[in-house]
């Protein structure tokens, strides 16, 4: 047994349910260009760490796992609704060793595919009946997408304001993920201050889970990362590993010389370099590893189950992850 499949332990029959739900969604329509291209999207699976969360933050409360199955498969499809419209705007070619909608099939078909999934995401939850759950929902989609103005907003924009950044990676990461953890716990009756632990531990983890992403983005490589080392810089996005070297003031200059030039190939490689070099990936991973900490205390008035133990786990494992 894996160290992944250790934590997921006690929903693993949950999450095969979760699977055969998205597997059928893939399945479902009559159109057949559609079909293909949902099947295309769903057949890698990924980690599932959000629907993952969903069920594991309804562990602390007698329940019927239906709506909460439903919710869990809601939130991956939203979360792969997201990739499509994300690898159409950065123009990139591959998506966990696949082939983008966009790069394969054309930006038009990519956008339109990637609508179909949001409404299909959007009819699930509507479907567990709380409003509170539907509200949550809708303020996801809408802080998902500001995430990504924002960074478009800012895409090659060489100054590095740590405030921004967490604001944006909230709204592009930890959004879904605390609303993982918050629609489980609350589709599962569970009270309000349970409600309020599992959505500010699942908030927290989100948001180590984006930063432990952008660091990955400079020492992975690409087969195990999926895209490009260095595609943020190429993207024109600034990350945290980046705005911590940034304090050196010759990385800086080289990183506003980057952008002012047209982003050439050989400088992006010395920026790399001297991002690796100047202990800017280790502070950014403290800060990430601190965030799971923070997460964990989250956790302490909840009882103690396997539910709490995997959630303890999966908070190191965010954290420890090398893709």
């Amino acid at each position: 047994m894996t160290q992944l499949q250790a934590i997921l332990d006690p929903i693993l029959d949950d999450l095969s349910i979760v699977d055969q739900r998205l597997k059928e969604f893939s399945q479902s329509s009559d159109l057949p260009t559609l079909g293909e291209l949902l099947q295309h999207v769903f057949a890698s699976k990924g980690k599932r760490a959000r629907p993952a969360l969903t069920l594991l933050a309804s562990g602390f409360h007698e329940h019927d796992k239906s709506n909460v199955i439903t919710m869990a498969a809601a939130v991956e499809m939203l979360h792969v609704a997201t990739l499509i419209h994300d690898d159409t705007v950065d123009e990139a070619d591959t998506r966990r060793g696949r082939v983008t909608i966009s790069s394969g099939w054309g930006d038009r078909v990519a956008v339109l595919v990637g609508d179909y999934v949001f409404a299909a995401s959007a009819t699930y939850v509507c479907d567990t009946g709380d409003i509170q759950v539907i509200r949550r929902f809708s303020e996801t989609i809408m802080e998902l997408s500001r995430g990504e103005l924002q960074e478009m907003s800012l895409s090659g924009n060489p100054v590095g304001n740590m405030t921004e950044y967490l604001q944006r990676i909230y709204f592009k990461t930890g959004s879904l993920f605390a609303t993982s953890g918050e629609s489980g716990a609350r589709l599962s009756g569970a009270d309000t201050a349970k409600v309020d632990a599992l959505t500010s531990y699942s908030r927290k983890i989100g948001t180590a889970f984006q930063i432990v992403d952008d660091i990955l983005d400079f020492e992975s490589d690409e087969i195990s990362l999926g895209k490009p080392v260095g595609s943020d810089l190429v993207n024109g996005v600034i990350t945290l590993p980046t705005i911590f070297a940034m304090e050196d003031d010759s990385i800086r200059q080289h990183v506003e010389e980057y952008f002012a030039q047209g982003k050439p190939p050989n400088l992006l490689e010395d920026i790399v370099k001297g991002i690796e070099e100047c202990g800017a990936v280790d502070r950014a991973q403290k800060y990430a590893d601190n965030l799971a900490k923070e997460a964990r205390d989250s956790l302490t008035l909840l009882p103690d189950n396997r539910y709490k133990e995997s959630l303890e786990a999966l908070s190191h494992f965010v954290v420890a992850r090398v893709s």
